[in-house]
């Protein structure tokens, strides 16, 4: 008996000391990989917590746009109305100021008018194209101050009403091509009072029955971007459109 005991404690010795060369092995080998990788488990938790606060922490696109806008700049999106239907949405700087949902559009122009400066909206109205006053409607446009933004949405016809002069001065916001809106056009634009710059953020529709999306109507338009901010030197308006 004693024999066999005397046997059976190295082999017990044996096996704990290859275990323990095993355990000693494999804490090697994973000294070594966090050696080579550069990182421990502490420093993945880092990471992660890292990952998940700059998205929470991530700053949003406004008016739907694809890119944030640089700091002199201001977002925006305009979509004309659709046939005499639906009415138009004019969105600036991640704020929807007009649109049919809000119940506050109307047949003709849809207007918004914002400081150049500081974001401002100064006002918002529709400008009646049926049955307005002309000379009215002129009154208005005319009485914007140089410097405003002026965005614009098209809804049903806006031409009934549209006189040379009208359309005079939207050219002196930036406009190409309000001369040749025709009748049920579908038209949006965005532009600056005063400009002597032509507006990169404008779009038609021509009325064409080849052409149009709907029974006498042509399809919507719009526009979006990042538009830049009134800038004054010598009191005149610089900067593109």
């Amino acid at each position: 008996m004693r024999c066999r005991a005397a046997l059976r404690l190295p082999a017990v010795i044996a096996v704990l000391l290859i275990t323990w060369g095993i355990s000693i092995n494999s804490f090697d080998v994973q000294e070594k990989a966090r050696n080579i990788l550069g990182f421990n488990y502490a420093d993945q938790l880092k990471l992660q917590l890292k990952a998940v606060d700059s998205t929470t922490s991530a700053p949003k696109t406004k008016c739907g746009l694809s890119r944030l806008c640089p700091p002199d700049h201001f977002a925006l999106n305009i979509q004309s109305g659709v046939a005499n239907v639906i009415g138009p949405k004019i969105c600036f700087e991640g704020k929807i100021i007009m649109s049919h949902v809000l119940n506050n559009v109307g047949s003709g122009l849809n207007i918004v008018v914002v400081n150049g400066q500081n974001g401002t909206v100064e006002r918002f109205d529709y400008l009646n194209m049926q049955t307005g006053n002309p000379e009215d409607i002129l009154a208005y446009l005319k009485a914007i101050k140089p410097g405003m933004i002026v965005l614009v949405a098209s809804f049903d016809d806006v031409t009934k009403k549209m006189t040379d002069e009208m359309r005079e001065a939207f050219v002196g916001m930036g406009s190409t091509l309000i001369k040749s809106v025709k009748h049920r056009d579908s038209w949006v634009f965005a532009g600056r009072v005063g400009t002597e710059n032509k507006s990169l953020h404008e779009r038609q529709a021509v009325n064409d029955a080849k052409t149009n999306a709907y029974e006498g109507w042509p399809g919507f338009v719009e526009v979006s971007g990042c538009f830049p901010k009134t800038k004054l030197t010598d009191d005149k308006l610089n900067g593109p459109l």
